[in-house]
């Protein structure tokens, strides 16, 4: 089971490499990998089992925060009240995107970075994504609001990107009447 330990810092500089592509057929180990990741997420937003295992809560966790170079990314969002959707995407890529802005208004977290954030990550309202499930077979998701950014989050870490280099360094609220707060 993994732990909040075993997720990789913003120290480490893994965390700014471009990863691999995945070929198909996926190592047992990338399943594990994937594995572990959905339930890592799935657990940290269950706060009985949150709190016994001092879980930081999570929607989603790209393979390059457990040290694995490779495109793949989980997402498990609660949709409704205990209820939660889980997507296992490999060699992700947004192949479209809306032009409307939108913003965590309490701001995007992440679990690779472990200490207070300030500021405005623009994020497309909408976004299409294509890759593969588990099996190698195509898929295509149509993201909205929360969703949408947690795609964009967690693509931007395979490409060793961080939510913080995306806020304005000398304005960091300087989308705040431009884009629309989530």
């Amino acid at each position: 089971m993994l732990l909040t330990k075993d997720i990789i810092d913003e120290k480490d500089k893994i965390l700014r490499k471009k990863s691999k592509e995945v070929t198909f057929p996926l190592t047992e180990e990338d399943k594990k990998n994937i594995h572990d990741m959905v339930e890592y997420l799935t657990n940290s937003q269950i706060d009985e089992i949150a709190a016994k295992y001092s879980l930081r809560p999570g929607m989603g966790m790209s393979a390059v925060q457990i040290g694995v170079l490779k495109r793949y990314i989980t997402i498990v969002h609660e949709s409704s009240e205990g209820h939660f959707d889980t997507y296992i995407v490999i060699n992700p890529k947004i192949v479209s995107e809306s032009k409307e802005k939108i913003y965590v208004e309490d701001g995007e977290g992440c679990l690779s970075i472990n200490r207070e954030t300030i500021g405005i990550v623009p994020r497309c309202a909408r976004v299409t994504v294509e890759g593969f499930d588990i099996d190698g077979n195509p898929i295509t998701i149509r993201a909205r609001e929360e969703l949408a950014i947690v795609f964009q989050h967690e693509i931007d870490h395979l490409n060793g990107i961080l939510f913080v280099d995306r806020i304005d360094p000398k304005n960091p609220f300087k989308y705040k009447d431009t884009y629309r707060a989530i």
